[in-house]
């Protein structure tokens, strides 16, 4: 069996990192370089990046002998694929092939794409044949309405009105590698992760899939790993403010004979 990632997530808004909640609220809390450097330290599995940014204002505001002045998206991955020593998945606005092969060529391992899935399958057919499945991944979105899971798109602002085998028939259709699965409604919160949903949803796709929203201590991951088989475990805010987080994590979790990489 493979073993499971424990993947750090970090959210970039008009040059920034941010801390995000329910997909409305950010606050900066760091410089999109310095980040990759720490987690570079802990040996971290993968790292995701994902821009929030809803318009093309990228600065920094800096510029000095230790960190560039970022004023575009695809600086940021140039600075960021440079510092990673890890796989690294980026995504956010990505909405045509041409972005796609961009982003691969600057350093990305993996593309994350949502509107895209929607709007421009074409070009993800095109993706698919030319860089392979295993370079895609899905980002759904999705939050509970009156007990029912509806998928968003659009900043999670665009209810895409799709039932769970609408999506699964395009997914497998476009023959995307990976699904990255968030709960808008956790998102930030701390509250722990959607697990009925987490379980119910990746039993269906017969898709990789990993979950990001709502984490705030290794009992969330935990409670994942027991109760799901999803190939990865991913989390924001929590890896930003607690000492040493990720290591112990993972420690705790092998300790406890989960099937994660020490």
């Amino acid at each position: 069996m493979l073993k499971r990632r424990l993947i750090p997530v970090l959210y970039i808004k008009n040059g920034f990192i941010v801390r995000s909640e329910n997909f409305t609220e950010h606050k900066i809390i760091g410089n999109v370089v310095n980040a990759v450097r720490r987690f570079n330290e802990w040996d971290i599995d993968e790292l995701v990046y994902i821009d929030i940014s809803r318009d093309n204002n990228y600065d920094s505001r800096r510029d000095d002998h230790k960190i560039k002045r970022v004023t575009s998206v695809e600086e940021i991955l140039d600075l960021v694929s440079k510092e990673c020593f890890m796989p690294l998945t980026f995504g956010g606005g990505i909405l045509n092939y041409e972005t796609i092969k961009r982003f691969l060529e600057k350093g990305a391992d993996k593309v994350l794409v949502n509107r895209m899935l929607y709007e421009n399958p074409k070009d993800i057919h095109k993706a698919v044949s030319n860089f392979g499945s295993q370079a895609i991944v899905a980002a759904v979105d999705y939050k509970i309405v009156d007990g029912d899971i509806r998928f968003y798109s659009h900043f999670g602002d665009k209810d895409l009105g799709m039932t769970v085998t609408d999506l699964k028939k395009l997914l497998l259709e476009l023959k995307v590698g990976e699904i990255f699965l968030t709960s808008i409604d956790r998102d930030g919160t701390g509250e722990g992760y959607d697990v009925d949903s987490i379980q119910s949803l990746s039993n269906f796709f017969h898709i990789p899939v990993v979950v990001c929203g709502g984490a705030i201590g290794t009992l969330d991951f935990e409670e994942v790993a027991s109760r799901t088989d999803v190939s990865g475990i991913a989390a924001g805010n929590m890896f930003h403010f607690t000492e040493n987080i990720y290591p112990r994590s993972k420690r705790e979790l092998v300790s406890k004979e989960f099937n994660f990489r020490l």
